[in-house]
Order: structure tokens, then sequence, then C-alpha cells
């Protein structure tokens, strides 16, 4: 079992930064990618960004030059740093933790919810 607690969210008016964290539990020696989702209301969960172990990163489009993902494996701990905030990215965002193996299992936060006023 993995357990994430998310940390970070709140509101910010249009162009500014947040950094969102992301803390991991259990059995994490098991766990390979890990990623950041948003889900606005009334829309599906999308990816924002992942990190795999190793440090490969990917993006959604919409976010490419403004959100940076990194992650410390010594403190198991993912990290989203947002800059240059757009009301359009207002949403719940959710952690996301993949393990590693022939049976790969899925684990998700709570979820901090990001209000970005214009």
């Amino acid at each position: 079992q993995v357990q994430l607690v998310e940390s970070g969210g709140g509101l910010v008016q249009a162009g500014g930064s947040l950094r969102l964290s992301c803390a991991a539990s259990g059995n994490i020696d098991s766990i390979n990618t890990m990623g950041w989702y948003h889900q606005a209301p009334g829309k599906q969960r999308e990816l924002v960004a992942s990190i795999t172990r190793g440090g490969s990163t990917n993006y959604a489009e919409s976010v490419k030059g403004r959100f940076t993902i990194s992650r410390d494996n010594a403190k198991n701990t993912v990290y989203l740093q947002m800059n240059s905030l757009k009301p359009e990215d207002t949403a719940v965002y959710f952690c996301k933790a993949q393990t590693r193996g022939v049976v790969v299992w899925t684990y998700w936060g709570q979820g901090t919810q990001v209000t970005v006023s214009s």
C-alpha cells in the first residue's frame, strides 16, 4: 500500500505561482511513476505532468513552459511548480503514484484545490 498526501493548493491571481507537494509513504520502494492530474468541475481528470523514478518527465501541452515537475526520492516527495497561472488552471489537483513490476498498482491522493482568479 502507498499513501499520498498533497499540499500547497490555494487561491492565487492570474500570473502568480504555486508549488504543490505530494508526500508518499508506505511501500515507497515499489513506486515508479508519480504524477499530477487535475479535474475541473464537470470535466474528466487529466494528466498535468508525470515523472519516472529515473527522472523522465512528461507534460500536458497546456502547461509546457509554465509548470515543472520534480521529484526528491530521498524525501519520497514529488513537486509541481506552477508559474504564470491562468484562470483555466483552476481545478482540483491530484497526485498519482504507480508501482513497477508485472502487476501495476495505482494510488491517488485526496486532492488539493487550486483556484486562479482573473
